[in-house]
């Protein structure tokens, strides 16, 4: 699978056009992404086919207030009437492990549409034990995570320990992934990769088809 980032329509069109299989639906890469605004979602529905996975993130922490809880509860529910298909969140606490009680209430909140644990998976104080966590919450489609947080080239070897654990199903890798780390990946046993400045000049142009497109040659 392949599931490329977008911030608008016209991201969404050209990673179709690419051959993505999935687009996940952010605003504001400045701050490594947040919730998007409702209208670029629905304006999405309406001219792009891909499911959209939608992050669920109101500022650049991964610590969840019962107060920020309650705004991306909201949000959930009406980005899912705008056409959301999933959505991206996960949270840790103070002292850097999973936010069981956070993360649990916002799937509650999303049920019965899947969800990705995002990266803050890699910034735990623990991997193993985040990892231990995350893999047995409901509704999981997803964990994207480049297995460090520096990036895929730094996380190779715990995402080859994950793989070994059981856990390549659940694996997309991306934070930093490029062409050459995809075979050795695949050769782990991941089969999922998601992808958002290698597909484009910069984070103030468009995502690029033909960039898309030999990611899409690449993986398959």
């Amino acid at each position: 699978m392949l599931e490329v980032i977008a911030l608008d329509v016209r991201d969404a069109v050209a990673a179709e056009e690419g051959g993505a299989d999935r687009l996940e639906i952010v605003a504001d890469m400045a701050a490594d992404g947040l919730t998007p605004a409702v209208e670029t979602v629905a304006a999405i529905s309406k001219e792009c086919a891909l499911p959209q996975m939608v992050m669920l993130r109101g500022e650049a922490s991964f610590l969840a207030t019962p107060e920020s809880l309650e705004g991306l509860r909201r949000d959930a529910r009406a980005l899912a009437d705008a056409g959301a298909a999933g959505f991206v969140f996960g949270f840790l606490d103070a002292a850097g492990a999973v936010d069981l009680a956070a993360t649990e209430a916002l799937i509650h909140a999303v049920t019965p549409l899947p969800w990705t644990f995002h990266r803050a998976v890699d910034h735990a104080a623990d991997v193993r034990a985040s990892w231990r966590a995350v893999r047995l919450l409901p509704n999981l489609a997803t964990v994207l995570t480049s297995g460090a947080p520096g990036g895929v080239r730094d996380g190779l070897d715990v995402l080859r320990a994950r793989c070994s654990a059981g856990d390549g199903p659940l694996i997309m890798a991306g934070g930093g992934l490029r062409p050459s780390h995809v075979p050795v990946l695949q050769e782990y046993g991941v089969r999922a990769f998601h992808v958002g400045s290698a597909v484009r000049a910069s984070w103030s142009h468009p995502v690029d088809p033909h960039r898309v497109r030999q990611w899409r040659t690449l993986i398959d």
